[in-house]
């Protein structure tokens, strides 16, 4: 079992060993270890198990009769009897029913994968959530040193007289929200490492890996081929046209079954010989064997096979609707996981940009400062920009990536 997850772990990555090495082991993990996962792969074998029940005709009979009390006849005397029989239902009720095991196997199956590609993205989206986390204790604390070293500005202008004191104070204020917001982000991060603990079902003991700049996941078809591949590839549609399919059997398997069943047999009496009659019977105590014993079974009462045909058949009814409203869902999941994606490119080139403005336009600030001591609630304000766009950018980084896998989980492309 173990190896089968792997192996299509390794079928549905193997575009992206190269390009997102950082995220591999962990979805390696994932897939191992998950117990939703095994749960879900269980429950499809023990639907390969009930091929061979549904194909498997009915037990046999069996019959033994001992007389303890002597049944004379002209032949002999009865002292037991042996009896076997075995039903054959209609022709191709068995094939019928196998059928409809097997479709339901089939959507076991893809309930398995969509089990496993949920898993993934889960395990991406969080991958990406502590990627934001990480970063931003990173930029946050290089940010609060950028706001000492200012602080430290401000005192020497405040000492040669250039500059308020005020300046001083701001920058203690400020200092102190963020170190304050700094601990806050860096407390974030335990709810994070705990979910993705459960998604792996795995400790972590180590320090996550990242890559220094978060890659840039792209979609490679247009909209309207997104839309056509959740009804070609999603495997939960797939699963819903087995369970659909599965249905259409079963009205076939129950018109089978409204039809007779045989039974074919034998049975052997054992039979003493009766003294009186010895040399007068040539038969006498000779041992009987009767075969075949045919039979039929016929199915009279009409009703509960008429309500199993009915019954099958408004199954398929509601499992095609349900199809029809699932893939209604799905489209509008993709309409927003489409509408993400954009705006995380948007956003990062906007940030980008305005990243790089306020960071040339602090610097300036500060240089007027330093000369004039004048401007310093300006170099805060805009210190505060920069490191609102630095945070921003990274969090459209990681809405990129986040959109991109769900579009991928939508249209079964894992």
């Amino acid at each position: 079992m173990k190896n089968i997850i792997v192996f299509l772990f390794f079928f549905g990555l193997a575009g992206d060993l190269f390009s997102q090495k950082e995220i591999n082991d962990y979805l390696k993990t994932a897939a191992e270890n998950n117990v939703s996962l095994k749960m879900a792969f269980s429950d499809y074998r023990a639907a390969l198990e009930m091929l061979p029940q549904a194909k498997a005709l009915p037990d046999p009979n069996i019959m033994f009769q001992y007389f303890t009390t002597p049944e004379w006849q002209e032949m002999g005397i009865k002292r037991f009897n042996l009896s076997a029989s075995q039903v054959f239902p209609w022709f191709g009720q068995l094939k019928a029913k196998e059928q409809v095991a097997g479709e339901m196997a089939k959507a076991k199956y893809e309930s398995f994968v969509d089990k496993k590609n949920k898993l993934f993205k889960e395990v991406k989206d969080i991958y990406f959530k502590l990627y934001v986390q990480q970063k931003s204790v990173q930029i946050t604390t290089e940010n609060l040193k950028l706001l000492q070293s200012m602080r430290e500005l401000a005192r020497i202008s405040f000492e040669s007289g250039k500059g308020s004191f005020v300046n001083v104070l701001r920058s203690d204020m400020q200092i102190a929200e963020m170190e304050n917001k700094l601990e806050y982000i860096k407390d974030s991060k335990w709810p994070l490492q705990t979910e993705f603990e459960k998604s792996l079902n795995t400790k972590i003991t180590t320090a996550f890996v990242f890559p220094d700049t978060l890659w840039k996941d792209t979609l490679t078809d247009i909209k309207t081929t997104m839309i056509d591949s959740i009804t070609a590839h999603n495997p939960v549609l797939k699963k819903m046209d087995y369970e659909i399919a599965s249905w259409e059997k079963q009205v076939e398997a129950s018109k089978k079954m409204g039809y007779p069943s045989f039974s074919l047999g034998f049975t052997y009496t054992n039979m003493a010989k009766r003294p009186e009659t010895m040399g007068r019977i040539n038969d006498n105590g000779k041992d009987m064997f009767m075969f075949p014993e045919i039979g039929i079974m016929l199915p009279i009462y009409r009703k509960k096979y008429n309500a199993m045909l009915n019954e099958a058949k408004y199954r398929g009814e509601s499992a095609t609707y349900e199809k029809l409203n699932m893939t209604n869902e799905l489209n509008s999941e993709l309409e927003m996981a489409f509408r993400d994606y954009l705006d995380a490119q948007r956003r990062m080139i906007l940030y980008t940009r305005l990243f790089k403005l306020a960071k040339n336009t602090r610097e300036l600030l500060l240089s007027t400062f330093t000369t004039s001591g004048t401007e310093f609630e300006e170099v805060l304000r805009m210190q505060e920009q920069e490191l609102m766009y630095a945070l921003e950018l990274e969090d459209a980084r990681a809405m990129l990536n986040s959109s991109v896998a769900m579009i991928n989980y939508l249209t079964g492309k894992q």
